[in-house]
């Protein structure tokens, strides 16, 4: 997520303090993301410093208030322009929990993918309740909310989706792993010898 130009959007609309600019991002994205005050400030001083605010003074009840420059909105525009970048996507926890999970023994991979399933499914549900609520009592001011929505809903049923497909593939595997071990036991003579020792002999006889 960019702070930086997400708080550069903010101050494009008007000047503001950071705890104001914490609040009106958290208000337009329904606090999905929630900004820490004194990254808001720290982020604020790197823009002041690369020139794309400037700082306004206080406001006389001890705030300093912060305002875009023409770089600044040159610089959101052109993130606005820009299509965000997939060539290095941001680290999905489950992806790696369950990428570890399958490469180390001893570790039940259906439960984590059945307990993640509960838990998506759980945040599916609150996700599309506040959705209808909102969409029920709309107010202008509550369509960046329901696009934030929007995104969390299609992202949650895609992950279960995910789920299902992990699942699928670890019986899959299990299947494969249960027939390749009946042939190693078809193989194993009445006198316990198995085919793999038996080849020796086979290779003689066939000499």
């Amino acid at each position: 997520m960019s702070i930086r130009h997400s708080l550069l959007a903010l101050l494009q609309d008007q000047p503001r303090y950071g705890y104001q600019l914490r609040v009106e991002f958290e208000d337009r994205t329904g606090s999905t993301w929630p900004l820490n005050i004194g990254q808001v400030y720290t982020t604020l001083d790197r823009l002041e410093r690369d020139g794309l605010v400037r700082n306004d003074g206080g406001d006389g009840a001890g705030h300093v208030v912060y305002s875009i420059t023409d770089a600044g909105k040159a610089e959101v525009q052109g993130w606005f322009a820009t299509p965000v970048e997939r060539s290095n996507p941001p680290r999905n926890e489950l992806a790696i929990k369950l990428a570890l999970a399958v490469t180390l023994p001893g570790v039940d991979v259906g439960s984590i993918i059945q307990a993640q399933r509960v838990a998506s499914m759980r945040a599916l549900q609150d996700y599309t309740k506040s959705r209808r609520d909102t969409a029920a009592n709309q107010r202008s001011a509550d369509t960046a909310w329901l696009l934030v929505l929007d995104s969390l809903i299609f992202q949650t049923e895609a992950e279960v989706r995910w789920l299902d497909l992990c699942e699928a593939r670890m019986v899959q595997l299990a299947q494969t792993a249960g027939t390749q071990g009946a042939v190693r036991n078809a193989g194993t003579a009445k006198n316990g010898v198995t085919a793999e020792e038996a080849a020796p002999f086979t290779a003689d006889i066939r000499r």
